[in-house]
């Protein structure tokens, strides 16, 4: 979870550049509502930046992130 404003890079870049992330999943909240799309920008350019060797999957909900997670990881 990261807050839907300005600190949003600093949450998701510190977390990235903890571990080793093989996926990372971003949700409906931050890439469906038209509003979001600069912040939905901001997250994938972090992603990519902090966490390079992660693929990036999307879910449709809460409860299918595992099979979102599970669609990429089943291609390494």
């Amino acid at each position: 979870m990261i807050p839907p404003d300005k600190t949003a890079v600093l949450v998701l870049e510190r977390q990235l550049t903890s571990a080793n992330y093989q996926c990372v999943v971003i949700g409906g909240g931050i890439r469906l509502p038209p509003k979001s799309l600069s912040l939905f920008e901001i997250v994938i350019n972090a992603v990519h930046k902090a966490a390079p060797k992660a693929s990036i999957a999307f879910n449709t909900r809460p409860e299918d992130t595992a099979e979102a997670v599970a669609r990429w990881l089943q291609s390494d």
